[in-house]
C-alpha cells in the first residue's frame, strides 16, 4: 500500500512529467510542421499528405522524448523538495532513500509500459506510414516526370508517337494526339481527353482515352477504316517505377525482429528496447544526484546529471553504430551503455555516501587520538 508520502511524491512527479512531456510534444510538433511546409513549398509533399505525415513522424518521436522527460521530471520535482527542505524532513521521519526509490520506480513502470508499446508498436508502424507517403509522392513525381504536356514522345525506335497538349494535377488528359506503325496498318488516334497511370506490374504509362476518332490504314492507300471511340486504352513503355517491397529495418514489426538472425535487425530491436530499459535506469540513476539538504552545494550534482543525460544519450548511437559494425562482440549488445553511465554515476558519489562518511570520520577521529598530548 502507497503512504501520503509516497502518493505525494508521485503526485508531484507526474505533474512535472505532463508539463514537460506537453512541452516537448508541442515544440516537436511545431518543428516538424515547419519542416512539412517546406517539402510541401518545394513540391517534396502533396498538401492532402500533410497532417497524415505529420502524425506518422510525432508517433514516431514519441519514444525518444518519453524517457528524457522522465528524467527531467524526477530531477526537478526531487530538487523542489529538496529546496523547500520536505526531502530533509522525510529522511528524518524513516522515509530515506530506499523508500524514494521504491516510490518512483512503481512510477516508472507504467512510462515503461506505455514507452515500450510506442517503441515496440507503434514506431514500426509509424515508419512504415512515413514511408508508405514518400513511397506515393515519388511515384506520382515519377508519373509526371514521366509524361509532360506540349512533348512528343517517340516510342520503339520510331514505331509509336504521342502527345499531350495539357496535364492537370489530378492527371486528367487534354488535346491527346497518337500515330501507332507497329502492324501492317497504322493507327492515329486522337482524342479530346483521358487519364493517365502508371502499371505497378510493368512500369508502364497506361494512357486511357475518352471520346475520340481512330483511323486505320496505310499512306497512299484509299483503305482507310474511320472510327468514333469512347474509351481506348494505350500502352506506354517507360522506365521502371513498380512498386517494391519494404526494405527499411525501422518499419519491420517487432515480433519479426526477435525471431531473426541478422545483425542488423537485432540492433534495430535493442534500439527499440532502449526506449523502456532507460526509463528505469535513469530514475535510478536521477535519485541519487539530488541532495537531500538545502544547504548543500547542488550546482556539482546538476552539471554532473546533465553530463550523464548528454553521454547517455550520445554513447546509444555509438554502442549500436558499434556493434552494427562489429567493433563490439555479439555477445555484449548496445545496451551496456546504460549500465556503464549508472556506474560512473555512483562511483562519483560514492565519497559522498554515508558509510564512506562515516568510516572516514572514525578514521580521523583514530588519527586525533593517536596524537601525543
Amino acid at each position: 500500500m502507497l503512504g501520503i508520502l509516497d502518493r505525494y511524491v508521485l503526485r508531484e512527479v507526474t505533474k512535472v512529467f505532463l508539463s514537460i512531456i506537453s512541452v516537448l510534444v508541442l515544440i516537436v510538433a511545431s518543428m516538424l510542421f515547419l519542416r512539412i511546409l517546406e517539402q510541401v513549398n518545394v513540391g517534396g509533399l502533396g498538401v492532402d499528405a500533410v497532417f497524415s505525415y505529420l502524425r506518422f513522424e510525432l508517433v514516431r518521436d514519441i519514444p525518444s522524448l518519453l524517457p528524457p522527460a522522465f528524467f527531467l521530471a524526477v530531477l526537478i520535482a526531487l530538487n523542489r523538495l529538496s529546496r523547500d527542505s520536505e526531502l530533509i524532513a522525510m529522511n528524518a521521519g524513516g522515509s530515506g532513500p530506499p523508500r524514494l526509490y521504491r516510490t518512483l520506480l512503481i512510477l516508472a513502470l507504467p512510462v515503461a509500459v506505455l514507452t515500450a508499446w510506442f517503441s515496440l508498436v507503434l514506431h514500426p508502424w509509424a515508419s512504415n506510414g512515413i514511408h508508405q507517403i514518400r513511397l506515393q509522392q515519388k511515384e506520382q513525381a515519377a508519373q509526371i516526370a514521366g509524361l509532360q504536356a506540349g512533348r512528343f514522345y517517340v516510342e520503339e525506335e520510331g514505331q509509336v508517337v504521342l502527345y499531350i497538349g495539357e496535364i492537370d494535377r489530378r492527371k486528367s488528359l487534354s488535346d491527346v494526339f497518337i500515330l501507332d506503325r507497329r502492324g501492317d496498318r497504322s493507327r492515329l488516334v486522337v482524342s479530346d481527353g483521358g487519364q493517365h497511370r502508371i502499371d505497378d506490374a510493368t512500369g508502364d504509362h497506361l494512357v486511357s482515352l475518352t471520346h475520340g476518332h481512330r483511323f486505320d490504314g496505310n499512306l497512299g492507300s484509299g483503305a482507310f477504316l474511320v472510327a468514333d471511340f469512347d474509351d481506348y486504352l494505350v500502352r506506354v513503355p517507360g522506365t521502371d517505377t513498380r512498386r517494391r517491397p519494404i526494405s527499411k529495418r525501422s518499419t519491420t514489426p517487432t515480433r519479426e525482429l526477435i525471431g531473426s538472425s541478422e545483425l542488423g535487425d537485432r540492433v534495430e530491436l535493442e534500439h527499440r528496447i532502449a526506449a523502456p530499459l532507460a526509463i528505469f535506469t535513469l530514475v535510478v540513476m536521477a535519485i541519487p544526484l539530488v541532495d537531500i539538504s538545502p544547504r548543500q552545494r547542488t550546482s556539482g550534482r546538476l552539471m554532473m546529471a546533465f553530463l550523464a543525460y548528454f553521454c547517455f544519450f550520445n554513447l546509444q548511437r555509438m554502442a549500436e553504430s558499434w556493434l552494427e559494425s562489429g567493433t563490439t562482440p555479439l555477445w555484449l549488445g548496445s545496451l551496456w551503455y546504460q549500465f556503464l553511465i549508472l556506474a560512473l554515476v555512483y562511483l562519483w558519489l560514492l565519497p559522498e555516501t554515508f558509510w564512506i562518511k562515516r568510516v572516514k570520520h572514525r578514521l580521523s577521529t583514530a588519527r586525533v587520538g593517536e596524537k601525543p598530548v
